[in-house]
């Protein structure tokens, strides 16, 4: 899957969803390195609700981040 972020530095979040509703392959394009790489490993395996309940509403500037933004992919905002 592939969502479009806004109010960030990184342009795009691509990640996977197994039949269990766990996350993999998380890859996000642009923004800061080490941010993003750290999210996608912390986030391996995970389900989604769970993801979605432990990162949404984190501010970086502008009232969302990374972090928050793949929460809104997962919960389909």
């Amino acid at each position: 899957m592939k969502y479009k972020t806004t109010n960030v530095c990184a342009t795009y979040i691509e990640y996977d969803l197994d039949n269990a509703g766990c996350l993999h392959n998380v890859h996000f394009t642009g923004g800061c390195k080490g941010n993003r790489i750290a999210v996608a490993k912390l986030v391996e395996g995970m389900h989604k609700d769970e993801v979605i309940k432990r990162l949404r509403g984190i501010d970086c500037r502008l009232g969302t981040s990374c972090a928050d933004q793949l929460a809104k992919a997962l919960s389909g905002q």
